[in-house]
């Protein structure tokens, strides 16, 4: 059987977690040693390394200087304003005290809370390690984030300071963060004493509020020579919080923990990534979501590597871009979205091999199921391993990964390998909470205790953590990720989209996952969103928009006639014609948020006359037009 070495691995972790866990735990210093390695005594709530004190900034910073204090530990690079940086771990770690000083002469301290509303610029990653170093809570909302948006936050987190700028960059053009935030906090209740603002020079006529708002570039100059020790924090304390895209009504703030989350990443780091002190990781995420926190900042400077902070697009100034970056920093491991790689599929593929990739060892992708002719097409255009992988905000690290660092096992297309060491994953019946058999889909869920790393509580509130997550099945207290899967007769894990995502079709329940991947294996489909739309006969109907891979064929009426009833026969041939959409509309694009999710509750929405939402975080707005267009087409 494939991976008998690393299900060995995965079984100890269970069978032995205290002693898994102390071993994966001398991977990061402690300041004192855990008196105990789990405690479980409140379930569903479990607090890793009891006693233990440590710091998550002295781990990814401080540790490095006597070592590798010369080396590259941040190197930004900015395709939106042609400008770059780099950060040895002696600067980083001078910035980061300047930083941590300013916060204090701002009168932030231990357990206070610090938003951080930035762009991809170096002061995010300082404001955050900065944060870490002194105690303080950070909690990073995605910058261009809408007012009414950041303002539940800012409620809801209560932060003294907040961190910003006059602006970001995306696609060549200028956001203005200020009006955005000053509008926020005159919605809040809850105001900040002070804005420290980071002065870009992308929006000249940004207004400064006399009292409140502190400039960062004349605040650094008055603690240059800072030095603020760490602040040693009990394992169990807040790190940070993060709000997950996506919620309705009061937000929900994701906590995380210290000790468990360095533990956490210090291990992934060696067995899933295989990412070496001194070697390259570039993860092309923002640091306004989890892949941004976990693989930019943390994961890889713990690991004692050089981490590449990427302002832009995959696509500017060409589709190259990302693969110089690659050639340019000797890049050892890569991590991205199956979004950008279907973004990626549609352009010149000669950009693939125009740069030396020698570097680079494997290319890992997250963020939503990454479909087999993705998954094919990128591992033979890179002719490199490419890991997909799963996980959530809420874990802050795969639960679902091939871990070549324990065992080079066999990569299936469209699959994300096995169940990572720590988690005890089942697949449960809707029904009863009973577990599936081979080929059988059910829900995807976590027997806790959970894992190092993951949540430890919703912020503020463990009433709405236990219902939110322990309460889908009321025979067994699991934790649910509101996610389908399967698992074949290899062991091999299949995502098949979110619970909430099944089309209730005459009786017949489908997945739109399934119907997506499906629809793709049509030669001439890069992309496709599937959502469910009333139907008066059926209950549900599927209805399909795609974004082709060569326009022309679906430029005129005939042409996309032509291409919409191939695509009905495709499904018809895999799936059953049971699964045929309505209607197969193509555009151009597809709505998505700047993370790369499609946003198929807008799409859903639209189709059935609603309302499409909060579109806050929407990546480009003629995406959904041209959704409205279509539907007024038919």
């Amino acid at each position: 059987m494939a991976g008998e070495r690393y299900h060995a691995f995965h079984a100890r972790s269970l069978a032995e977690r205290d002693s898994f866990w102390t071993e994966q735990a001398q991977l990061v210093d402690w300041h004192r040693p855990c008196a105990r390695v789990l405690d479980y005594s409140r379930p569903p709530f479990a607090q890793w390394f009891v006693g233990g004190e440590t710091n998550l900034c002295h781990n990814a910073v401080d540790r490095h200087l006597a070592a590798r204090a010369d080396q590259p530990a941040l190197v930004w690079i900015s395709t939106e304003v042609d400008r770059r940086a780099t950060y040895s771990y002696r600067e980083l770690h001078a910035e980061v005290n300047r930083a941590a000083a300013m916060m204090r002469a701002l009168g932030v301290g231990r357990g206070d809370r610090v938003l951080i509303y930035m762009p991809m610029v170096p002061e995010a990653a300082f404001a955050m390690l900065a944060c870490a170093r002194i105690g303080a809570i950070h909690s990073v909302v995605f910058g261009g984030f809408a007012a009414h948006s950041l303002a539940s936050r800012i409620d809801d987190a209560r932060p003294k300071l907040i961190v910003s700028a006059d602006g970001g960059m995306r696609a060549g053009k200028a956001v203005p963060y200020k009006p955005l935030l000053d509008e926020a906090i005159a919605r809040a209740q809850s105001k900040p004493d002070r804005v420290l603002l980071v002065d870009r020079g992308v929006d000249p006529g940004a207004q400064r509020v006399p009292g409140r708002d502190v400039d960062w570039a004349a605040l650094r100059a008055q603690h240059l020579d800072a030095q603020v020790p760490v602040t040693w924090l009990e394992s169990s304390a807040p790190s940070y919080i993060l709000y997950t895209s996506g919620t309705t009504g009061k937000p929900k703030g994701v906590q995380r923990d210290t000790g468990g989350y360095a533990v956490a990443l210090a291990a992934s780091m060696k067995h899933i990534y295989c990412g070496n002190a001194g070697e390259t990781m570039f993860t092309t995420s923002d640091i306004g979501w989890v892949v941004g926190h976990s693989y930019i900042i943390y994961g890889p400077l713990i690991a004692g590597m050089t981490s590449v902070m990427y302002e832009g697009t995959p696509i500017r100034p060409d589709a190259g871009i990302w693969w110089k970056i690659v050639q340019d920093q000797r890049v050892n491991v890569m991590f991205s979205a199956p979004t950008a790689i279907r973004v990626l599929k549609k352009q010149d593929p000669a950009f693939l091999t125009r740069y030396d990739l020698s570097s680079l060892r494997h290319l890992f992708l997250a963020g939503e199921p990454l479909d087999e002719s993705t998954h094919v097409w990128i591992s033979e255009a890179l002719k490199k391993p490419v890991i997909d992988h799963y996980w959530q905000t809420e874990t802050g690290w795969p639960i679902l990964t091939a871990a070549p660092g324990v065992e080079r096992t066999p990569i299936k297309f469209g699959s994300p390998s096995f169940v990572a060491y720590g988690y005890d994953l089942r697949l449960l019946r809707e029904a009863d909470a009973s577990e599936c058999g081979t080929g059988e889909k059910g829900v995807v869920a976590i027997v806790p205790p959970l894992p190092p790393g993951v949540m430890s509580t919703i912020w503020g509130d463990d009433e709405r953590f236990v219902k939110t997550y322990f309460d889908t099945f009321r025979t067994r207290q699991v934790y649910s990720t509101f996610d389908w899967g399967i698992r074949d007769e290899d062991g091999y894990f299949f995502i098949l989209g979110r619970t909430d995502d099944v089309i209730n079709v005459a009786g017949h329940r489908l997945g739109t996952r399934e119907i997506e991947e499906a629809v793709s294996a049509h030669p001439n489909v890069a992309e496709v969103a599937v959502v469910g739309v009333a139907d008066q006969l059926k209950g549900q109907m599927p209805l399909a928009f795609a974004v082709a891979k060569d326009a022309a064929k679906v430029a005129t009426a005939e042409g996309r006639a032509a291409q919409e009833k191939e695509v009905m026969q495709t499904v018809d041939r895999l799936l059953g014609a049971i699964a045929r959409p309505s209607r197969v509309h193509f555009v151009s694009a597809l709505p998505k948020t700047r993370s790369g999710k499609l946003l198929r509750r807008s799409i859903q929405a639209l189709a059935e006359g609603r309302d499409p939402g909060d579109l806050t975080t929407i990546e480009d707005p003629t995406a959904l037009e041209q959704i409205r267009a279509a539907l007024g087409a038919k």
